[in-house]
Order: structure tokens, then C-alpha cells, then sequence
């Protein structure tokens, strides 16, 4: 008999992921004003930096998926990541510009074992039902978001009270707490931590030609993402700064980063419940379709936010609501494409290879970040309005393939679920 309830796995890793997300949050939430004001580097260093580090952590999980698949098992994978980020944090909180490069890069090398190995848990413990998957993933999900969530309000007290290395430091007990429910709780995740065998029934049944055709999906799908966050992740760089220079408030400009999060946190229920009521009446959105909706809603923040720029944020300061209501309509867009996006590597990925395309799902995110760095160097050499009209621009050139390729993706994932799951 299939069970209808979601496995105890799934909330072992809700609060392994939280505690994560927490530690990766809280720093990325003071990096780029630490490098501005401590470190003295200009804007546009800030940027190669910035795109550098968030271009790592989301890179190495194609290596991490790799080395899980084929060495070292998706449990043993998962701690090690989260000793090599726990050292990390403790790392950058020495306030040394060799520390901070070296306290980056074990940072980027345990996100690259943790992250994409977690997520692969949480879609292996759905074998057995997989029609509670994509609910799965919405719950898990609400988790990265409650520690995006609190984080950024945690270190910014520790930051203006005690300063930048302990801020930084603090994060390395989050990890703690991650390991330890990790640890703990394993056996609730024991069965989905088994890999599947080349000679399962689940592998056998996936032709050469079906194999290929789910990979050249996912890529696909990959670069539609890539752009995705190249805007997502100016909200921890541009975002920063025109919170601190073109915004009326007396809010710290970190803090803004709250807002994003909360918007996930509040608004995912409602969007779950409608796509419900939608289903109902035999109209809901099908998964690429959601992921369209996606980048739409994020093109329409950095439209607001440019139209914000012309009115007077170019030259000065304009009301804090543009930059709040921009991030609760990048929340939404965020809903949309990102728990569907884990949801569907995990449904398409041919069976012995999971590991490794969740890896590429999150090297997507890799180069996204890098891009988001890479044009933030932009920020102080054109008016801002500009800027963020590029960003738009760059999202709806997106949207267009994405539209085309929509029945495509449909068919493939109408394929999948035909296929038998096995050990």
C-alpha cells in the first residue's frame, strides 16, 4: 500500500538544510559590505569577488553529485561538506585578507559536497510516492527560507554589536546544529541515502535514447535557470547598495535581505493552495509552466525598481517600499521556479546519474551567480534605473525560449512517469 503521508526523512532534512541555509545566509548577508568597508575594495572588486565565491558554492555540487554517485555515498558526502563549511565560517571570522580568501574557499568546497546531496535525499525518500514529491519539495524548501529568513537579522545585531569577526564565526554553530540533526536522525534518511545500482530495475528501464533525451531536457532547463538567478542574487550585492545609498530608511541596508525570504515563507502556502484549487478544475499550471511564471515575476521587480531609479532613486533617495515590495514579488517568482526546478532534476535525472545533475541543477545557480557579480560591476558605472532595465531586459529575452520549449519538457515528464521504481 502507498502511503499519502510524507516521510519522517523529509523533516531531518528540512532542519539539516535550515541550519545550512542559516550559516550560508548570515554571511552572505554582511560579504559584500565587509569587503566595501573593511577590506576597502572598490565596487567593482566587490563584484568579481562576490561572483567568484557564489560561482564556487553552486559549481562544485556537479563535483560533490559526482563524488556521491560514484565514491563516497550521499551520507558521508553530506557531513563531510558540513565539517568544511562549519571550518570555513570560523575561518572567515579572522579578519585577514588570507583568511577571508581561505575561509571562501572551504566554504565552496563543503557547499559543494552538502548542498546537492541533500536535495537528492529529499527526492529519493518520494520513491515510493511519487505523487507527494513536488509537496515534498514546497515543505523543504520553506526551510532554506526560514534560515534565509532569520539570519540576516541575527547578524546584523552581531555585526553592530560585537563586529565583523564574530558575525562571521557565528554561522560555524549553525553548521554544528545541522551536523548534529543530521547525525542524529540518520536513519530516517538510511533508505533514500542507498544509491540505485546499474543493474536495478529502475536503471534497467530507461533506454539509452530516453537517457539522453531527459539529460538535453535538463540542460535546457539549466540555462533558463542561470538567468533566474543572475537577477535573484543582486539582492545580496546591487540590493545592498541601494538599500544604503538611494533609500529613505534608518533600517541597516543587510537587513532588507529579510524581506525576500519572508515573502517565501508567507506566500508559499497560499501559492501551493492555489495551484490546488487549480488542479481541481483540471487547470493547473503544468511545471514549466510555473517556471515561466517565475522569471516573469522577477522581470517585473527590476521594472519596478527601474522605474523606482527614474524617479528620483538615480540621483537620490526614494522610499523603502520599491525595495520591500520588489523582494516579495522576487518571492513569488522564487516559489514558482526554484522548489519545481529541484522537484523536476530529481523526476527527470536518469537513475545512477541523480547526484551529478542535481549537480549541474545548482551549477546553474553557479553561473548565475557569477554573472550576477560580474554585471553588479555595472552598479556605479551607468545610472541605476539603467541597470536594473538591463536585468529586466535580460529576463524577458529568457521567458521567450522557455515559452517554446514548454510542451517539449511536458512530454518528457508524461514519459517518466511511466517508468517502474526499483532497487
Amino acid at each position: 500500500m502507498v502511503s499519502r503521508r510524507h516521510p519522517p526523512g523529509l523533516y531531518v532534512l528540512f532542519f539539516t538544510e535550515l541550519w545550512e541555509r542559516y550559516s550560508f545566509y548570515s554571511m552572505m548577508a554582511i560579504l559584500s559590505l565587509y569587503m566595501n568597508e573593511a577590506l576597502q575594495f572598490d565596487v567593482a572588486h566587490v563584484g568579481r569577488v562576490y561572483g567568484a565565491y557564489t560561482a564556487g558554492v553552486y559549481f562544485l555540487p556537479l563535483f560533490g553529485g559526482l563524488l556521491a554517485d560514484r565514491v563516497l555515498g550521499f551520507n558521508r558526502a553530506v557531513i563531510a561538506g558540513g565539517v568544511l563549511m562549519m571550518l570555513g565560517h570560523l575561518v572567515l571570522g579572522v579578519e585577514s585578507l588570507p583568511f577571508f580568501y581561505a575561509g571562501l574557499v572551504l566554504l565552496a568546497c563543503g557547499s559543494g559536497l552538502l548542498k546537492p546531496n541533500v536535495s537528492t535525499l529529499v527526492g529519493n525518500l518520494y520513491r515510493d510516492r511519487p505523487e507527494l514529491r513536488d509537496q515534498g519539495f514546497n515543505i523543504f524548501y520553506m526551510g532554506i527560507n526560514l534560515g534565509a529568513f532569520i539570519s540576516p537579522l541575527t547578524v546584523s545585531w552581531l555585526r553592530t554589536h560585537y563586529g565583523w569577526g564574530p558575525a562571521f564565526m557565528s554561522a560555524a554553530g549553525a553548521m554544528v546544529i545541522s551536523l548534529l540533526v543530521f547525525i542524529v536522525f540518520n536513519r530516517h534518511v538510511a533508505d533514500a541515502a542507498v544509491k540505485v545500482e546499474e543493474n536495478s530495475v529502475e536503471a534497467r528501464a530507461l533506454s539509452p535514447e530516453e537517457a539522453r533525451s531527459r539529460v538535453l531536457t535538463l540542460v535546457a532547463v539549466f540555462a533558463i535557470s542561470m538567468v533566474f538567478w543572475l537577477a535573484f542574487y543582486q539582492i545580496f550585492y546591487t540590493f545592498t547598495f541601494w538599500a544604503r545609498d538611494n533609500t529613505l530608511t534608518t533600517i541597516p541596508p543587510e537587513r532588507f535581505q529579510v524581506f525576500e525570504p519572508l515573502g517565501v515563507i508567507l506566500l508559499s502556502p497560499v501559492l501551493v493552495a492555489v495551484w490546488r484549487w487549480l488542479q481541481r478544475r483540471n487547470a493547473e499550471p503544468s511545471t514549466p509552466v510555473k517556471m515561466l511564471l517565475g522569471v516573469v515575476l522577477v522581470a517585473i521587480a527590476f521594472g519596478m525598481l527601474a522605474y523606482a531609479g527614474m524617479t528620483g532613486g538615480d540621483a537620490g533617495r526614494v522610499s523603502a517600499q520599491w525595495l520591500i515590495w520588489a523582494n516579495v514579488i522576487i518571492a513569488l517568482g522564487e516559489i514558482s521556479l526554484s522548489p519545481m526546478g529541484l522537484s523536476l532534476v530529481n523526476m527527470l535525472a536518469p537513475p545512477r546519474n541523480r547526484g551529478l545533475l542535481m549537480g549541474g541543477w545548482f551549477a546553474s545557480l553557479a553561473t548565475g551567480g557569477y554573472l550576477a557579480g560580474y554585471i553588479g560591476g555595472y552598479w556605479d558605472r551607468m545610472p541605476h534605473s539603467r541597470f536594473f532595465l538591463m536585468v529586466t531586459l535580460i529576463l524577458i529575452a529568457t521567458a521567450v525560449p522557455l515559452s517554446l520549449m514548454t510542451l517539449q519538457i511536458k512530454r518528457t515528464i508524461a514519459r517518466s512517469q511511466t517508468v517502474p521504481v526499483g532497487q
